[in-house]
């Protein structure tokens, strides 16, 4: 490397939390003008470090340069005057606030008196230079997730920094909002300006970086070119170990139909906090699995809400093998061998604080042998559940520790124990691998395929498209409370999902081009 093309170097950082050590004398460095990815798994170090350089963190050891000089970080301000600068996977905005107001908050660039004129005129040059569409003018409460994004990367430009940090920038983009963005981080490098980007998408960062740093326990494994790897010696690298190829079942034509999930015409209403269904019609059969793709914020958290129990419709019928359900009465959807991965893994489906046993036997302890009578037989419990946390490998110190001392792996997998050891007819499965590194990812989609060979019926609700088409049977899209019909994998595009995730007809695409 030639060390005058270095900005950035990090040389022996440690990081520990008690006695996890989360960063273990991390020597890396970030040469100027470059994109340069870092890929590891769920608590391999990456978001540490990264918290290290922005000041939300304070290493334990080791010592940092910016542009050849030992940089003093103590806090986020001075890494801002540093020319660094952070896009957090989730958005750091006030919705009640504009965004000019977002943009400009906490920065003295301007003085004391924010000169509004002056702020709107630097905002649409840089909209117009980097082709990022933000209204300054509008509350953020009231622009989609993409637009967010478009204003965290904006507040960085307006704020002069020359190391922009992205994490997981495109986990709520289309395709065509990806594209877009990966065209404005190749005009920032090409203004000698340096890109740290994270994510768990392999095939984004073979296509955008040009080196790879890989993370695993704490320590650096690995920093490459690019163009001498490939998304599987990568993936392996992560976990340190070679990655298993699951082949999707191919859907036979010859299945016999059997209906297990129909939805017919199922409305609620809209508020100011959620998005209204209108007239959703579906059907799912048994063994079949539906993807349903759509950019966050479009209704799919309000479906999975209603095909759990969890939310009443205005009008509609929901049946499970042709039994016709209460709506907003979850334990009869339970009753009905309806078993749900909910999106918020931590606050909906799990209780932080009591045991891993209580946690996975939630949907079981009504019945023998662990019901008796009007009581726990707490023995026949600890059994159930030990059994039920060992098959599907909940790592954990002890099963009497309270669940939320687990990683997010391990408490996901404690959730498909608990909602597939009951034999479910149904799964709706909300987002399951969001956030989870590879390895967790690949043990999702395993129990995924299990299930439905079983004959269970499973609707993924996914913003992953990868994820989308490489499980689905058949896929529908969500946009503003409407779900387009149902097709057959074979016959979906990636650019063809998108334009419908945008709101945009098919045959209208070639004129917006």
């Amino acid at each position: 490397m030639d060390e005058s093309k270095v900005i950035l170097e990090f040389r022996g950082i440690t990081k520990r939390f008690q006695d996890l050590v989360a960063n273990d004398a991390i020597d890396l460095s970030i040469r100027k003008g470059e994109i340069h990815a870092l890929l590891g798994e769920n608590g391999a170090g990456k978001t540490t470090l990264m918290n290290v350089l922005t000041g939300l963190y304070r290493a334990d050891s080791g010592t940092i340069f910016v542009d050849g000089r030992e940089a003093h970080i103590r806090t986020p301000k001075d890494s801002i005057n540093l020319g660094i600068g952070m896009v957090h996977q989730h958005f750091r905005l006030v919705d009640t606030l504009s965004v000019a107001e977002n943009i400009v908050m906490g920065w003295h660039g301007q003085g004391w008196i924010i000169q509004r004129a002056r702020l709107f005129k630097e905002l649409e040059e840089i909209s117009q230079k980097y082709n990022f569409p933000i209204q300054p003018r509008k509350l953020v409460r009231d622009i989609s997730a993409g637009e967010k994004q478009c204003v965290e990367i904006v507040k960085m430009l307006y704020r002069r920094v020359n190391i922009l940090v992205l994490d997981e920038p495109t986990s709520v983009l289309t395709p065509q909002e990806a594209g877009k963005l990966f065209v404005n981080l190749r005009r920032m490098k090409a203004e000698g300006k340096t890109v740290i980007f994270i994510s768990h998408k392999l095939n984004e960062i073979m296509e955008i970086a040009d080196r790879v740093t890989v993370l695993r326990g704490g320590k650096l494994i690995t920093t490459l070119e690019t163009q001498e790897t490939n998304p599987h010696g990568l993936a392996c690298m992560m976990i340190g170990r070679e990655m298993q190829i699951i082949e999707k079942r191919v859907v036979g034509e010859s299945r016999q139909k059997r209906p297990v999930l129909e939805v017919k015409g199922v409305s609620t209403p809209s508020s100011e906090i959620s998005v209204g269904l209108q007239d959703i019609s579906l059907r799912i059969d048994a063994g079949e699995l539906l993807g349903i793709a759509g950019v966050s914020g479009n209704g799919q958290s309000e479906l999975g809400e209603v095909l759990t129990g969890l939310r009443p419709v205005a009008r509609g019928e929901i049946t499970v093998e042709g039994r016709a359900l209460r709506d907003g009465n979850p334990r009869e959807f339970i009753t009905a061998g309806v078993s749900h991965i909910p999106e918020d893994r931590i606050g909906m489906g799990t209780i932080g604080n009591f045991s891993c046993i209580e946690n996975v036997i939630l949907k079981s302890y009504r019945k023998p042998p662990i019901r008796r009578l009007f009581s726990l037989n707490s023995r026949a419990a600890e059994e159930a559940g030990a059994r039920m946390l060992q098959e599907y490998d909940v790592r954990m110190s002890s099963p009497r520790n309270p669940v939320k001392l687990l990683s997010g792996g391990n408490i996901q997998k404690l959730i498909l124990a608990r909602e597939m050891s009951c034999g479910p007819k149904l799964i709706i499965a909300m987002h399951p691998t969001y956030g989870l590194d590879v390895s967790a990812v690949e043990m999702v989609h395993t129990y995924l395929l299990r299930e439905q060979e079983r004959g269970s019926a499973i609707l993924l609700i996914s913003e992953d498209l990868d994820e989308i088409l490489a499980l689905s049977d058949s896929i529908s899209v969500m946009y503003r409370g409407t779900l387009t019909p149902k097709r057959h994998r074979n016959e979906c595009t990636i650019e063809e999902i998108g334009y419908q995730m945008m709101g945009i007809a098919a045959q209208g695409k070639a004129e917006r081009q």
